[in-house]
């Protein structure tokens, strides 16, 4: 079983900020792989489905950005799981907006989500980094991350998404050289 993680604010008020596109790219896969109906556990949303031939139990936090880590934590704990089972959906200011790359280990950017799964587990989980890009001044990253995505930029962010979830099955299988490229390629069509 892996624990996949999409990182974002609840409420409706969040919904479609750059800072939520983690619990974006977590409805998306659980919606295109028909996974099973969200249930409140560990203190967030849970659905489980399969990819492929992998067991995936999405989560999405209900703790705010600032404690993901406690419900993380929780949901490992609870299925036995070691951080390598951990995959973390988040933005990333430092890529481009609609770029996709996957690491595994690093710091936290600043990013709390991040910071508060490190506090808790450790740096060693994979992150799916989702770019918003930078706003070009530091004084201006907190309005950026917690704004809306433009309306000009609905399609590109549908687009991407859209790619995420068809080629989720790479990451499920762990090839993320294989993810990146297909969901790269899709973004170019």
């Amino acid at each position: 079983m892996q624990l996949w993680v999409g990182l974002g604010n609840p409420g409706p008020r969040y919904a479609m900020h750059r800072h939520n596109v983690g619990f974006m790219a977590a409805d998306v896969i659980a919606e295109m792989h028909s996974f099973g109906p969200a249930q409140k556990k560990f203190q967030g949303w849970v659905q489980e489905g399969r990819i492929g031939t992998e067991k995936i139990l999405l989560l999405k936090p209900a703790t705010f950005m600032n404690e993901s880590g406690r419900s993380a934590g929780e949901a490992l704990r609870f299925y036995k799981l070691g951080v390598e089972a951990l995959t973390v959906f988040h933005d990333e200011l430092d890529l481009a907006p609609f770029k996709v790359k996957v690491k595994r280990g690093g710091g936290t950017a600043g990013h709390n989500g991040l910071r508060s799964i490190d506090r808790h587990l450790g740096p060693d989980f994979r992150r799916v980094r989702i770019g918003i890009g930078h706003p070009g001044h530091k004084d201006r990253v907190h309005g950026h991350v917690l704004g809306n995505y433009a309306k000009s930029e609905q399609d590109d962010l549908v687009h991407m998404l859209g790619a995420i979830g068809a080629e989720a099955e790479w990451l499920a299988q762990g090839d993320d050289a294989r993810f990146m490229s297909d969901v790269s390629l899709r973004m170019q069509e």
